[in-house]
């Protein structure tokens, strides 16, 4: 009896799915896709419809032959890879390197998990592949294809020098960029505004004592002057309706009356009881900026070890199986089985208190999205406890199945109940507040709450209010103080706020958000110090040509819009060609444009117009006259770009020379202009002291994948390294491990 073959993107995921179905099976791995545009020229023929041409990639032809020949030696043919658009995409290639008979047993099935009941469960029940969802991914590529294959050389001709060709432009990258690239413009134009504050410490008969703010004079509430410069007619009108404490010599003549005055009282308290209600269950978007703000894990880290909880864990006598669902999803859907599964064990672990009456829901009935077809991230069974499972996780995947499996059973626990108290303490026209916040019931809370990320944290925190406090109270001043402030430029986007505000625009999709910020660094057109996302010189420069000459294609809304077109035509609301042509009219409008203004590039053999070309080694300036005219030029000479070195004001040590600042595989250094004659260098540091060491000085490096580090220059002797400044550092430290280091 001939066997049926299964075919997966990748060979973990074989691997686990081969233990659940039996000697009847065979299960083969992609190992991702197996077709993929060509690289050397644009492979879209925009003039039929936008027909792309996939072929083979290069280094798979021996595993095509493999499958090719499983296929034609099995029953049937099941292919189960991921269940988003791109692993739909795949089992098209797949169909497509089939022969016809092969084609006639093809079926399609989904794994929203990897356990044995969900492989052999969607064994039983295979549909077809669906065509919207390949043609959904289809125009996504071609869309990404077109701006990356005819925008880029722009970038390469303006941008000709030692950033080499690693230049490029994408459809959503390029708006990242330009978001990141704004914020930064408003953080250099921001000019801070100077205000007061004056804060009170209060003490009761019976000696409790308490924290109140200055709120309110004259019956106007304390406002900061929403500009550092006003006009005389500006300033009035605020005044109307606002008091400002915006100077040293307001502050000190508010203070002076506050200090001689006795008759503190406490003139209202408010109580307020209200709801906090649990978080939804993570989706792809949540869960990274959960595991960016708790443990700094960057996106791509997070997806890989969700990826590898998905795919199937060694759990020794239970065997190999998945922990947690499909981790691209922008669902907050659950399955009425794992809820119920969730509220059982709610009653059981924590007591009939924490159980609301009815199931939470977390649906969206607005949300329009091709991922809705998937559940929440969640665990796959409640038998597999974060206590049971720790010993078969390394640190890292427990630290996000840990965070999944709370955030689920969180999710459908009682909500927390809280009491906020506000006190005013009246003396005259002046009122001061506050305010305090006591938990009557933790709900949710007793198993899990988020993090609030450092940007988001509020300047003043609650105060400890004492119980018993009543109306009328007479209270002493102990102290009163001033202090002067400054309003802040807006906070520069962290990974985690980054994603946030890309998925707030409908920008990107669960598939794309790690690689969006990991494909921007790789480019060096950002960089990551302490966290916190900065544009490089390189960076602004291609956001501002590309702003300039392709208004379109790094416009929020309209990447926002094209994105909704991709999901209608996963949901077959919309046609592939309408939605190309939709992108298409545009941007070839910008594309004109721009040509029609760029300096013709003219042969200095021949007199003919040269093109820009990609060849195995790079790109380089072609005469158009090819054959009769063979003439090329690389980028820089076309540019004319020196190669004149970055001097310092140094001479080297070893052979008198000048130094000069280069780049290197950890980043930037500083070298003798000799090399290779002299292999003196020199590390650049931050006039930082090694915390550990006490003798070497803080550099900045890099790790094999480009993140920047801190450590000492004094390595190997003190391997001192941390991700976080030494003066920026808290109580606790994050210390890299010798493979990221090296």
């Amino acid at each position: 009896m001939s066997k049926s073959l299964i075919l997966v993107e990748s060979p973990s995921k074989a691997k686990t799915i081969n233990k659940y179905v039996g000697k009847n099976y065979i299960v083969e791995a992609t190992v991702g896709h197996i077709k993929n545009l060509p690289k050397t020229k644009l492979g879209v023929d925009i003039e039929n419809g936008f027909t792309p041409t996939l072929l083979n990639i290069r280094g798979k032809g021996d595993l095509i032959k493999k499958i090719k020949s499983l296929a034609s030696k099995s029953e049937k043919i099941f292919i189960a890879t991921d269940p988003d658009r791109e692993g739909e995409a795949i089992a098209q290639d797949v169909a497509d390197i089939l022969d016809k008979n092969e084609k006639e047993k093809i079926s399609r099935v989904l794994f929203n998990e990897i356990t044995k009941k969900a492989v052999n469960e969607a064994l039983k029940n295979p549909i077809k592949i669906d065509e919207k969802l390949v043609e959904s991914q289809r125009a996504r590529r071609v869309m990404d294809r077109i701006i990356g294959y005819k925008v880029s050389p722009f970038l390469w001709r303006a941008v000709l020098d030692s950033y080499g060709s690693s230049l490029s432009a994408g459809r959503v990258q390029s708006v990242a960029l330009r978001l990141i690239c704004e914020r930064e413009d408003e953080i250099d134009k921001f000019i801070p505004t100077e205000y007061w504050s004056i804060v009170a410490d209060f003490q009761t008969e019976k000696g409790d004592t308490f924290t109140a703010k200055l709120f309110e004079v004259d019956g106007k509430q304390i406002k900061i002057p929403p500009k550092p410069k006003m006009t005389k007619e500006d300033w009035d009108e605020f005044l109307k309706t606002n008091f400002a404490i915006s100077t040293k010599d307001i502050a000190d003549k508010i203070l002076n009356e506050l200090k001689n005055k006795s008759n503190y009282i406490i003139s209202d308290i408010v109580k307020k009881e209200s709801k906090k209600n649990p978080y939804p269950p993570f989706i792809t978007s949540s869960l990274q900026a959960e595991a960016s703000k708790k443990f700094r894990m960057r996106p791509r880290k997070t997806m890989l070890i969700a990826q590898q909880l998905y795919e199937g864990i060694d759990l020794g006598k239970e065997g190999t199986t998945g922990l947690i669902t499909y981790m691209r999803t922008d669902s907050t859907r659950l399955s009425n089985d794992i809820v119920d599964e969730a509220r059982n064990f709610i009653k059981d672990k924590f007591g009939n208190n924490y159980l609301p009456e009815l199931p939470k829901n977390y649906e969206s009935k607005n949300k329009k999205n091709v991922q809705d077809a998937h559940e929440a991230i969640r665990p796959t069974s409640l038998k597999y406890t974060p206590e049971f499972v720790k010993e078969f996780l390394n640190e890292d995947q427990f630290k996000i199945y840990d965070l999944i499996w709370k955030r689920f059973i969180a999710c459908q626990m009682e909500s927390a109940k809280v009491e906020t108290t506000s006190i005013i303490v009246s003396a005259d026209q002046y009122n001061f507040k506050a305010s305090g916040t006591a938990i009557l019931f933790d709900g949710f809370m007793k198993l899990y709450d988020e993090d609030i990320e450092e940007t988001d944290k509020s300047e003043n925190g609650n105060s400890q209010i004492p119980i018993g406090l009543v109306k009328n109270q007479k209270l002493e001043l102990l102290s009163i103080n001033s202090n002067q402030h400054f309003t802040k430029p807006p906070a520069r986007f962290t990974e985690s706020s980054l994603i946030k505000e890309l998925e707030s625009n409908g920008i990107g999709r669960p598939s794309t958000y790690a690689m969006i910020l990991g494909t921007i660094v790789d480019r060096k057109y950002v960089e990551l110090i302490d966290r916190k996302i900065f544009p490089t010189p390189l960076g602004r420069k291609v956001n501002s040509i590309l702003i300039k000459n392709f208004p379109d294609i790094v416009n929020v809304n309209f990447t926002a819009k094209m994105e909704d077109e991709l999901d209608l035509i996963a949901n077959g609301e919309n046609e592939y060609l309408k939605v190309l042509n939709d992108f298409y009219g545009p941007f070839i409008k910008d594309l004109q444009t721009v040509e029609s203004n760029l300096e013709k590039i003219i042969c200095d053999k021949c007199g003919s117009e040269m093109e820009l070309k990609i060849g195995r080694f790079g790109k380089f300036f072609a005469c158009t006259n090819y054959p009769n005219c063979k003439n090329i030029k690389s980028l820089k000479e076309i540019s004319g770009v020196s190669n004149e070195p970055e001097y310092t004001s140094d001479t080297c040590p070893k052979c008198g020379s000048r130094t000069v600042y280069r780049e290197g595989k950890f980043g930037r250094f500083i070298g003798c202009e000799k090399y290779p004659d002299c292999d003196f260098t020199k590390v650049i540091t931050l006039g930082l002291k090694c915390p550990k060491c006490n003798e070497g000085e803080i550099v900045t490096k890099r790790t094999k994948r480009g993140k920047i580090f801190y450590g000492c220059n004094r390595y190997p002797d003190c391997d001192y390294a941390s991700w976080s400044l030494p003066k920026q550092q808290e109580q606790e430290e994050e210390i890299l491990t010798e493979e990221d280091e090296y």
